[in-house]
């Protein structure tokens, strides 16, 4: 390995010792030399073959400007061409200028004119014509056959050599693609997978994995037993066989991953779940036999399978009807390495997915994946960890609070954390600032939210009017409501696809009772009903609006079990089983019932909706109008306007009991 490194470093060359001590320089040779040197050499004799080109002329001009005058010497024939090629007398070719454009001169040999003959026996029989009427001068007639050597040559060979080149071009980046290495396409069922050993400089340990305590912990615990295994072997206890790591999209799972590569002193193999696919069937069960078997000479170590739901899917209910599936026949093969007749101890599995409800049961159960390490979305403490990481590389101004910011990305992930932090420096950065500022933060969360602001775009008067009684409605519902979320600020100014938007905070709520879902409903429906009592008419811009409200009462009904005429039945499977079926889990009555309930829950929530914009018209049409000067208004504008919510104290109280509560453990 060693020889191999210094010999890249030497710039390609290999230096064999010889008697004295001595490198020899042998440079390596590489096959792209030999379709360099084949294209000068053709090249080469283009050039070196090239001349004067003839003129094209004509019959009558030859007879009667040329022979006429005595300047023609001789007069070639190539019969398989039907061409005449004529041959001037040295001492007359400067006398055509034609010919002296094309570069010929005195000295330059012929031929310098040239004309199609036509029919050969009418040519000849003229020819001989013309010859008569000019006894005095002598034009010798030859006939000939003529090839173009090397282009004829060259014109048969080039179609070959193309194909040839195609064909070793192509398969040679199939090969590298399937399989690469020596051997090429010959290696296509070897493993794909990147293999980190001990020395590789990773630059992610587990300080870089901020929040997640409980998975971090897991995962920690995992590096402990390649370790020091027998801290736990001692007591009788079995090293775990593999992990799953299950959460949504975004929340580290392959950071800690990576982390966990940065931290154990073992290989480390590395490889997403669709590596293992191909156009070739049984190229998958073969890389994952591979695979295992480079673990097995290398334990103890670990191997990480990225996204493993595109292998790991479970058996017989693919949306496919391929009698022969090969994801099938993969994961058959990874069930059998991971826990079969061959023990692989000293090898631990770790994977990741999102879909953990889509794996097959015979994956998941213990003895190949012995833990499920859930990675959820950060907690409000979780999200302040992750902001300090994220806030460490960028210039921050003293007004950045960090527990603000924290509460004001509810919901976000890991990766829209980070997200937010690079879009605030880049605004930063575009108003010529010398450091990031609390501002360009929230500017960062509302483009995030919100999209990117528009406000180019051309609304007309009544539009906008519309548009700010419909965003006030949203606001005046939602601040009087109990359950309502608490709103932040809102805006008419047109952002993404949306022409106006309400910005709320969401509580961090483990749990939602019935009368918080309807008060949410209730104002996601105020645009709606404050267009209707407004204007006495309504548009599509409560689009969105109507969406969700429809949704949540769909999920009330068949999932929460909300509803009396239904009862405490939830047709939700949290199991993926129904995923492809093509019958409902309910009767056609059942399902007139369902959307029976659904609409007197939207109807109920709309006719609330307008009741309360209806008893507080005056207060609804000050939020709108404010919002057409302004355009963005604030939280503290509604509470100057429609008061002070009663339940804010009681919110804030509920808070500091639980600050209180979590200072105590």
């Amino acid at each position: 390995m060693a020889e191999n490194n210094e010999s890249k470093r030497d710039g390609g060359f290999n230096f064999p010792p010889v008697g004295n001590g001595r490198p020899i320089r042998t440079p390596r040779i590489n096959g792209y030399w030999m379709y360099l040197i084949l294209a000068a050499v053709i090249i080469g004799f283009q050039f070196l073959g090239e001349r004067a080109m003839p003129v094209r002329t004509t019959w009558q001009e030859v007879r009667e400007k040329m022979m006429s005058k005595g300047d023609v010497e001789e007069v070639k024939v190539i019969t398989n061409r039907g061409q005449a090629q004529v041959f001037l007398r040295g001492d007359r070719v400067e006398k055509y200028s034609e010919l002296l454009a094309k570069g010929f001169k005195s000295t330059t040999g012929g031929p310098h004119f040239y004309f199609m003959t036509g029919p050969m026996d009418v040519f000849a029989e003229e020819f001989k014509e013309a010859k008569e009427a000019l006894p005095e001068t002598e034009v010798a007639l030859d006939y000939d056959t003529e090839y173009d050597g090397w282009g004829s040559i060259f014109s048969y060979l080039f179609p070959i050599l193309l194909i040839v080149f195609i064909w070793v071009f192509f398969f040679r980046r199939m090969s590298r693609g399937m399989g690469g290495g020596p051997g090429g396409i010959f290696n296509v069922g070897k493993s794909q997978a990147k293999l980190f050993e001990k020395g590789t400089n990773i630059s992610v340990t587990f300080k870089d994995v901020a929040g997640l305590a409980e998975a971090k912990q897991e995962v920690e615990e995992i590096v402990s037993f390649l370790k020091c295994p027998d801290k736990y072997t001692k007591l009788g206890g079995k090293i775990p066989k593999g992990a799953l790591l299950v959460g949504p999209p975004g929340t580290g799972k392959t950071l800690m991953a990576k982390a966990m590569a940065g931290e154990a002193n073992v290989p480390f193999f590395s490889m997403s779940g669709s590596d293992f696919v191909e156009m070739f069937v049984g190229v998958g069960a073969s890389r994952v036999r591979d695979l295992f078997k480079q673990a097995k000479e290398k334990a103890p170590c670990i191997i990480f399978i990225d996204e493993i739901d595109a292998i790991g899917r479970a058996r017989g209910r693919n949306p496919n009807m391929n009698s022969n599936d090969e994801r099938e026949n993969t994961l058959n093969q990874l069930l059998t390495e991971m826990d079969g007749f061959a023990t692989n101890s000293g090898v631990i599995i770790l994977a990741a997915t999102n879909r953990a409800d889509i794996l097959d049961s015979a994956l998941m159960r213990a003895g190949r994946f012995d833990r499920q390490i859930y990675v959820d979305l950060p907690e409000l403490k979780d999200r302040e960890e992750i902001f300090k990481v994220h806030l460490k590389p960028l210039s921050v101004g003293a007004d950045v609070d960090v527990p603000f910011l924290a509460k004001q990305t509810p919901g976000f992930s890991g990766a829209d954390i980070a997200n937010v932090a690079n879009e605030a420096a880049l605004i930063a950065a575009r108003k010529d600032k010398s450091v990031v500022e609390k501002q360009d933060f929230l500017d960062a969360i509302d483009r995030i939210v919100g999209g990117l602001e528009n406000r180019s775009k051309v609304i007309k008067v009544g539009e906008k009017k519309a548009i700010a009684y419909h965003e006030a409605g949203h606001a005046t519902v939602s601040w009087l409501l109990e359950h309502a979320h608490p709103l932040l600020k809102v805006t008419i100014v047109p952002r993404g696809k949306a022409l106006g938007a309400a910005w709320y905070l969401p509580q961090e709520r483990q749990i939602t009772t019935k009368e918080q879902l309807l008060d949410q409903m209730c104002s996601v429906l105020g645009g709606r009903a404050a267009e209707e009592l407004t204007f006495g008419q309504i548009s599509t811009g409560a689009q969105n609006d109507l969406e969700k409200a429809t949704k949540q009462a769909y999920a009330m009904v068949t999932v929460f079990g909300m509803s009396e005429k239904i009862g405490n039945l939830s047709y939700y499977d949290s199991t993926g089983q129904s995923d492809f079926s093509l019958t409902k889990p309910y009767s056609e009555r059942t399902a007139e019932l369902i959307d029976e309930e659904v609409k007197n829950l939207v109807e109920t929530a709309y006719a609330r909706a307008k009741a309360i914009l209806e008893e507080h018209r005056e207060q609804h049409a000050q939020v709108a109008e404010l919002l057409l000067e302004r355009e963005v208004i604030f939280s503290d504008d509604l509470e100057r306007i429609l008061g002070k919510r009663p339940w804010t104290e009681d919110e804030e109280e509920s808070m500091n009991h639980e600050k209180e509560d979590a200072h105590v453990q």
